[in-house]
């Protein structure tokens, strides 16, 4: 009974990943915040590829929710285990910096920081008694490049990314694989007040990336294929930055 854990995965990116990872044969753990109709959705979606699906719903970055949820539910399920965590929970709130509010500023670090930090050492502390596992961080190309407007959330990817190097070489040797999936421009809600229009020319594929196309990154990270790649960003771009 191998389950993944996606946050962040009512929607866009994070549900796509959930798919794809079904399609795979992995029960499915969809961790949400707040938008209850969306999650029901994707469990309805990923229960008809005949596996399991959890709702978890709880704030990544409110550690009490997290481990309420994550930690009790490894350990009331000890005949189930967590073999794939992706953390994909994230929040933009754009703005230069000297406009950015500090509660603007927390609130994407909290998220993806912080969320990365509570939900990842309950589920890696499993996996590390398992000697086995898989941990993909979907982080950005603002985390890599930095870019203007952002720089709360290229502050907050770059923090993973720097994480995911780390920790890849902590648990190496228990056989738990650490990477991280650098998207670029995507159609989900992250970026609909980017009119693809007016950016897609920036992109040498002329066009913006679909979610399913940042999910079979991932499937491949999880995947038999993958198992000697570790602590490596990949990039999902169209060509935009390497």
């Amino acid at each position: 009974m191998e389950y993944a854990l996606v946050t962040g995965a009512s929607r866009g990116i994070g549900k796509a990943i959930c798919l794809r990872l079904a399609d795979m044969g992995y029960n499915i753990i969809i961790n949400y915040m707040s938008n209850d109709e969306e999650a029901k959705k994707t469990q309805e979606l990923v229960k008809a590829k005949g596996v399991d699906a959890i709702l978890m719903k709880f704030d990544v970055s409110n550690q009490a929710e997290v481990d309420a949820h994550v930690e009790n539910w490894i350990n009331e399920n000890k005949d189930k285990s967590i073999s794939v965590l992706v953390n994909n929970a994230g929040i933009r709130k754009d703005n230069i910096m000297v406009f950015i509010s500090p509660e603007d500023w927390h609130r994407v670090m909290d998220i993806t920081v912080d969320g990365f930090y509570y939900v990842t050492r309950h589920v890696v502390k499993s996996m590390l008694s398992k000697r086995k596992g898989r941990v993909v961080n979907i982080v950005s190309l603002s985390g890599l490049k930095g870019l203007p407007g952002q720089t709360n959330y290229s502050a907050s990817k770059g923090a993973i990314i720097a994480a995911t190097k780390a920790l890849a070489q902590e648990v190496g040797k228990r056989g738990i694989t650490v990477n991280a999936v650098a998207p670029g421009f995507i159609k989900t809600d992250m970026t609909h007040d980017i009119n693809e229009a007016d950016y897609k020319a920036m992109v040498p594929m002329n066009r913006f990336g679909e979610p399913e196309e940042v999910a079979g990154v991932v499937a491949f990270l999880v995947g038999k294929d993958s198992s000697y790649v570790t602590g490596q960003v990949i990039s999902v771009n169209g060509g935009l930055y390497s």
